[in-house]
């Protein structure tokens, strides 16, 4: 049974968390349920925005599911579990339409993971955020000292994750962290995915590539999806293309 379920309607795409009863912590199913769903967004190309919901009152999600990874030995543990977990949540950060997590209760440890792959942040008032994952003999695993880094100020990290201290909404929210504390984060989140509606979809995109690229999110493919976007469109690759079926020499226009 799915626990976690994709639906789209006017351009806005709603990614939801849906295992309440076990906080919505991650399962392995989860998380492949996960990615296949960002490979529908990408796929597709239905959604100019996507929110990341969860179900209950009590957590957006407490992270991985213990009984999921507690007896994983420690090269599958680091091979598949932590690794598995990078490459999902990475597929998320790097949808080409903007992503928007609404924290309407707390996020533990891979629930910050996944809140942090998202673009935005909007959570409500008493919501918090927490790396407590010394407290049960591990670390951070899918990201939490590395891409987290990048998006908070290296003391909170580390009141987080060495101390394993939660951090408020208010305190997320002047860190820069979480764009809105809102008694309703999902109408909050709606009226942020809301105004992209009148932005061009294809500067939204490019946007976002450059803004990763610059910041190290998958540095690399970025440049090249930019270049390769670029050179696509070009009166050159259209010859090149042409030239190649008819089995002739290209003659390149230079534009």
């Amino acid at each position: 049974m799915s626990a976690v379920h994709l639906q789209i309607a006017g351009g806005i795409a709603m990614l939801r968390l849906d295992n309440p009863a076990r906080l919505n912590a991650f399962t392995p199913a989860m998380l492949e349920q996960l990615v296949a769903h960002c490979d529908r967004l990408d796929r597709d190309g239905a959604a100019r925005a996507v929110l990341l919901v969860a179900e209950g009152p009590r957590a957006f999600c407490a992270g991985a599911d213990i009984g999921a990874w507690a007896g994983i030995p420690p090269a599958e543990f680091a091979r598949l579990w932590v690794r598995g977990g990078h490459r999902i949540f990475d597929r998320l950060a790097r949808l080409p339409m903007p992503t928007v997590a609404v924290i309407q209760a707390h996020a533990f440890g891979g629930g910050l993971e996944l809140a942090a792959a998202c673009d935005l942040r909007v959570m409500a008032p008493g919501a918090t955020i927490a790396l407590p994952e010394t407290q049960v003999g591990i670390v951070p695993g899918w990201s939490g000292t590395q891409r987290l880094a990048r998006l908070i100020p290296e003391p909170l990290l580390k009141e987080m994750a060495l101390f394993g201290r939660r951090v408020s909404a208010e305190r997320a929210l002047a860190a820069g962290f979480v764009a809105e504390v809102a008694e309703d984060p999902l109408a909050a989140a709606q009226a942020i995915a809301g105004k992209l509606l009148e932005t061009s979809p294809r500067a939204t995109e490019v946007a976002k590539y450059m803004i990763h690229a610059a910041v190290g999110e998958d540095r690399d493919a970025m440049i090249e999806a930019l270049g390769s976007g670029m050179i696509a469109a070009s009166a050159d690759k259209a010859e090149g293309v042409a030239a190649f079926a008819a089995k002739r020499k290209p003659v390149f226009p230079g534009t």
